[in-house]
């Protein structure tokens, strides 16, 4: 379903105070629609605006995911001002960079809370409304890490591995509904992801994974260098979501592609190695 023509649109945005999602709440202001924008602050996510753009249809909403009850707090908080809703897109995450040796049961948690436990509670409180008006699109935001993984980044790639698979079944439950589901996976964006303030590092580390110190400490020198504009992710997201058609995945950038054909070709070899001894284990036809 596109979104509506006789109306502006509105939208329940989480993780706005910096890249990706302050860019979106940005480009979605200037085209007028109105915007709920969850942050864990609101004060940083007005003083990022400024006075750049018309903040009289912006919403802002200080949430934490983790409590479901706050969500659908907020939910309702939106759907009152804006009198409906049209599209959710869940983006709050952050990067976490350690080998799975390293990494405590806490940290575990804390990231898997935000990713998968704060996704899941936003997509119960939303898809009521969704249902119920026959309508809508659910972007999540994922990563070309959530296609393949790569050493020092198990704990972020198992989140959104999992983040991969609930968008999956996802998609297939609401699509009777005519809700559109999007899952963005973008590659290395010019945004604060890379930065000391944004990126985890664990709270303790060994002497035995030398190589992802030095992953660590590229990734960090990383930073303004990223292949990819955010203004221009945004603008690909929001023309998706306007188009209301397309396939179940977006990627975003040239390394993204790279990475996300990498995988397909090691993963068909793997299945083409497999072919002859898969079938060893069913019970005789």
């Amino acid at each position: 379903m596109a979104l509506p023509t006789e109306r502006p649109a509105t939208w329940f945005v989480t993780g706005t105070s910096r890249g990706l999602g302050l860019e979106l709440v940005e480009q979605l202001l200037e085209r007028g629609d109105g915007v709920a924008a969850t942050t864990r602050s609101r004060e940083r996510l007005l003083a990022a605006l400024g006075d750049r753009v018309d903040t009289s249809r912006l919403l802002p909403l200080t949430v934490d995911l983790r409590d479901e009850a706050a969500v659908r707090r907020a939910v309702l908080r939106t759907t009152e001002r804006f009198g409906g809703l049209d599209c959710v897109v869940n983006n709050a995450g952050y990067g976490f960079l350690a080998a799975v040796e390293e990494t405590s049961d806490r940290e575990v948690r804390d990231l898997l809370d935000v990713q998968i436990v704060g996704v899941w509670n936003v997509l119960r409180a939303t898809l009521p409304v969704l249902r119920e008006q026959r309508g809508g699109h659910i972007v999540n935001v994922s990563s070309v890490l959530g296609l393949t993984a790569v050493a020092g980044w198990a704990l972020y790639c198992a989140g959104k591995f999992a983040l991969e698979g609930l968008s999956e079944a996802l998609a297939a439950e609401v699509a009777d509904f005519g809700v559109n589901v999007t899952i963005v996976e973008p590659g290395y964006f010019r945004t604060e992801f890379l930065t000391q303030d944004s990126i985890a590092l664990p709270t303790g580390t060994t002497a035995h994974y030398p190589a992802i110190r030095e992953m660590t400490a590229t990734h960090l020198q990383l930073q303004g260098s990223q292949l990819g504009d955010p203004v221009k992710g945004a603008a690909a997201i929001i023309g998706r979501v306007v188009a209301g058609d397309g396939p179940l995945r977006q990627l975003l950038g040239s390394d993204a592609h790279s990475y996300a054909t990498a995988k397909v070709a090691a993963l068909g070899a793997n299945l083409d190695a497999t072919a002859l001894s898969a079938p060893a284990t069913d019970f005789p036809v």
